[in-house]
């Protein structure tokens, strides 16, 4: 594999700590999901959702982290990690909570991804 001239080690490293980062959310915000401690199924009945959401939203969840995580589709999974925290956002500002932390993870993956996908930067560079 050829070394990409766009990026240095540096970049790569701090990309993929982001992307471990990000995905790691995801995962651990499924897991709570699945385990549905009283504290998460509290959360959730306030955010107006019912406790069977919980794990469709669960598998959802872990899907997007996965292709997010998983190179050759990892592009795709930012796209529909995106569009999952499009819903997130749009529950908590429903209710009137801050998102400011969603929108943290969002630039994460996409930060994290535009630091190690060569493809993603051939689509959009960002020129000095």
């Amino acid at each position: 594999m050829a070394q990409d001239p766009t990026r240095s080690k540096k970049a790569a490293w701090i990309g993929w700590t982001l992307t471990a980062l990000a995905g790691g959310m995801f995962l651990m915000s499924a897991t709570m999901k699945v385990l549905a401690p009283p504290s998460v199924l509290q959360m959730f009945g306030h955010l107006g959702w019912q406790p069977g959401d919980l794990a469709p939203l669960a598998i959802l969840e872990v899907t997007c982290a996965l292709l997010y995580l998983i190179p050759p589709v990892s592009v795709l999974g930012a796209i529909v990690l995106t569009g999952f925290l499009g819903g997130a956002i749009a529950t908590h500002v429903r209710v009137g909570e801050p998102v400011g932390m969603h929108v943290v993870i969002g630039l994460f993956i996409w930060g994290g991804l535009y630091l190690r996908e060569p493809r993603l930067r051939a689509l959009l560079p960002l020129r000095k």
